[in-house]
Parts: C-alpha cells; sequence; structure tokens
C-alpha cells in the first residue's frame, strides 16, 4: 500500500469533481477587481464568500500603509520574534489592539488559527481541563490537542450542558478553561454570551472567546459579542483574526492577566513561526483604524447580511437561526450543495460550500459571507440568482425572483 492511498476515496471524490467542471475547493480568480468583484472562468463574478466583512482590502489608507511599510522596512521578517526580534510595528500593532480592547496585554500571531493553537495550547495543559462548544472552530479543536489537556465538549450554546460538566469536574484538580466563539464560521449565530460568562463565575473558570467573525461586526464599537452582551470583563482572553474585518493575514490575543509575556515563550506556535512581514502589520494597523473612525462600515455590514438573510428566507430557504454576516442556506444533500453552487457560479455569483465534518450535526450548507461594501444592488441580485437557481433545481417553488429585500 503506497503512502497517500489511504486517501483513495477522497481522491476519487475530488476527481469526480473535476470531471464535472466544478471543484467548490479550488477556484482560480483570474483577477480580483474590488472587495465584491471578481473575474472567474474569464466571467465577472459578484464575490459573496470571501469574509471581507468591513471591505476593507481594497480602501486606499490601507493600501498606502502596507506599500509604505514595504519600502521601509522590506518584505518579511526571516524568522519568528524570538529568533530574529520584533520590529517596532509589531509592538504598535500589539499596543493598539490592547488599547482598542481596554486590556493591558496584547499579543500578535501570524495567522488566527497559529492564535487560537498558540493561546489554547499554552493555558491548559497536562492535568488541565478545556471545555469546548461542540460546534468550535477546527483551531480550537487542534489547539486542544496541542496542549494535551483533558477536553470535554458541550452541547452547543448550552449554558445548562455546560454547568452539568462543570460541576461534574468540581472535584478534579487543574484549570477549568472554557472556549466559545462570538459568531459561529458555519451557520452564523451567536452564542449566549451572559449565561456563559455566568456559569464561568460560578464554577471558577477562565473563559476564552474567538471574536474572529464577530470583530467589527458586534458591540458598540466593534470589539465583537463580549462587548454586545456586556461580558468583557468575564471573557480572560478575547482571541481574534486579521484576515475577516481587518482585511489582511494574522491572529491576536489580549487579555488582563498578570504575567500574561510568558505566553511568548511557552507558545509553541507563537515561538516557532515567522513573524508578520512589516506590509501586513502595517495594513492591520491602518485596517483596525479606519475600524474605529468609520462606524457606518458596521452598520453597512448588518444592513446587508438582514437584506440577504430576510431575502433568502422569503424564497423559503432553510437558514441558520438568526441574520449575521455569515447567512447560510441548508442543503438537502451534498450533491445537491455542489450542483446548487456550481450554478451560481457559473451564473456569476460567487459563494462557499461547507460540508461535514466541518459543519455541525452533518448539515450540506451553501454559506455566503457579506460585505459592508456590497451594494443594496448587489444583494437583491444575489438574491435573484438563488431564486433563479434554486427553482431550475427544484429545490424552490415556481415563484418570481424578488427585485429586493426590503
Amino acid at each position: 500500500m503506497a503512502l497517500l492511498d489511504k486517501y483513495a476515496p477522497l481522491a476519487a471524490q475530488y476527481r469526480q469533481l473535476e470531471e464535472a467542471g466544478a471543484n467548490p475547493f479550488n477556484v482560480p480568480f483570474d483577477d480580483v477587481l474590488s472587495p465584491t468583484e471578481a473575474i472567474i472562468a474569464g466571467r465577472q463574478t459578484l464575490l459573496l464568500g470571501t469574509n471581507n466583512y468591513l471591505g476593507l482590502t481594497y480602501d486606499p489608507l490601507v493600501i498606502e500603509a502596507a506599500n509604505a511599510a514595504s519600502t521601509a522596512a522590506g518584505t518579511g521578517t526571516t524568522g519568528s520574534r524570538i529568533a530574529n526580534g520584533s520590529y517596532g510595528s509589531h509592538k504598535r500593532l500589539e499596543e493598539a489592539l490592547a488599547d482598542f480592547y481596554g486590556r493591558k496585554h496584547g499579543m500578535v500571531f501570524s495567522t488566527g488559527y497559529q492564535a487560537n493553537l498558540g493561546i489554547i495550547s499554552a493555558l491548559a495543559g497536562k492535568g488541565d481541563h478545556l471545555l469546548l462548544d461542540a460546534d468550535s472552530h477546527a483551531s480550537i479543536y487542534d489547539g486542544a490537542r496541542l496542549g494535551y489537556a483533558q477536553v470535554t465538549r458541550f452541547r452547543h450554546n448550552s449554558p445548562d450542558d455546560l454547568a452539568n460538566r462543570l460541576r461534574r469536574l468540581a472535584d478534579e484538580p487543574g484549570d477549568k478553561v472554557i472556549i466559545v466563539e462570538g459568531i459561529y464560521s458555519m451557520l452564523g449565530d451567536t452564542a449566549p454570551l451572559r449565561e456563559f460568562a455566568a456559569v464561568k463565575r460560578e464554577y471558577g473558570a477562565y473563559l476564552v472567546v474567538d471574536e474572529a467573525h464577530s470583530l467589527g461586526v458586534l458591540g458598540a464599537t466593534g470589539r465583537g459579542l463580549a462587548e454586545q452582551a456586556g461580558i468583557e470583563a468575564d471573557a480572560d482572553f478575547i482571541v481574534g483574526t486579521f484576515s475577516k474585518s481587518l482585511a489582511g493575514v494574522g491572529g491576536f490575543a489580549v487579555t488582563d492577566m498578570e504575567g500574561a509575556d510568558i505566553l511568548r515563550v511557552v507558545s509553541r506556535p507563537y515561538m516557532f513561526t515567522a513573524s508578520l512581514p512589516p506590509a501586513n502589520i502595517a495594513a492591520t494597523l491602518a485596517a483596525l483604524q479606519q475600524l474605529r473612525a468609520r462606524p457606518e462600515l458596521r452598520a453597512d455590514l448588518n444592513a446587508n447580511a438582514a437584506r440577504l438573510y430576510r431575502g433568502l428566507a422569503q424564497l423559503g430557504f432553510t437558514l441558520g437561526p438568526e441574520p449575521s454576516p455569515v447567512v447560510s442556506a441548508i442543503m438537502p444533500s451534498p450533491e445537491a450543495a455542489f450542483g446548487f453552487w456550481a450554478a451560481l457560479l457559473k451564473a456569476g455569483l460567487y459563494t462557499n460550500v461547507s460540508l461535514p465534518p466541518a459543519t455541525p450535526k452533518g448539515l450540506a450548507l451553501l454559506r455566503s459571507s457579506v460585505s459592508a461594501a456590497h451594494s443594496p444592488a448587489q444583494i437583491d441580485h444575489a438574491i435573484n440568482l438563488f431564486a433563479d437557481v434554486g427553482k431550475g433545481l427544484g429545490l424552490l417553488p415556481e415563484t418570481p425572483a424578488l427585485a429586493a429585500a426590503k
């Protein structure tokens, strides 16, 4: 048996997708025109699956900051911060993030994935307990594996089940660390953070909130769900990413916990990864400034999300439980999801297909992500394409496509 033969069934599925001319996991973009449009297979295509929540990837100030930083400090750091040192811009970004969240400490990672790996594996080790929401992102599960803590899953968004799990662990030694997300990336639902915070206090646990999809989206100043829920004091660590609202690459953690700098030498994903290049750091700083200075971006984003959600619901799609920038239509099968996705792409609309095991409850999802940069007309055009394709595939009744979702 050859080394990669174990993947033969999966490889066969990929070949079938390629032969059908539609592989949602390998879409070449010929050219990216703006935060909302690209050329795919020679066709101008509306982008509704990029997580570019605030549309800042083409912001002139963000681009100018990136270009200036490359000219001044070069294209890369060529090593980790432990080995090659920290640039001044690394420290400035960490200070800016800590200031934004009103925290004492900020820590920057090279990806959002590594932020979860680095923080979770460092906070809970052998003899400790990690309590994870069952629908947690892969990076959370991988961080739990890296740290050797005992892992306990609780039912998605269930404070009662979390309390039951902690009750059973009450007499067990070791720290108890709860990990939840602000907005969950598959169905776009939010966590009941007030209730989780109450459970955390009752059992003397620690709480980490991953705000990857809620930074720039929720809260009076865009800090995320913890701000919106009024429980920031209960969130011992906030973790997030730069690749959604901040239009770049990287991740971070902020905290008020004393002695947090020790994490820089006990977090292996931080220690042994090349640090972010100057252009990326500068662009993220500029994007953070735009997030803080332009609350209208958050308002536009959430208006677009509600418009898409309402429009698809009116067509008869089964969606996630609440409007958010992640709007997922539940498909009857993976085959239906692939077919729908391919037909939308052919019609000029790019979305995402999400399948088990990455999805909750084994669901097949056609996942959209909305941007503040989308115009209402673009959202309405997307709704009409969903209607046309849904009727063509027999997944919707023969009713006229909606001209607008008001």
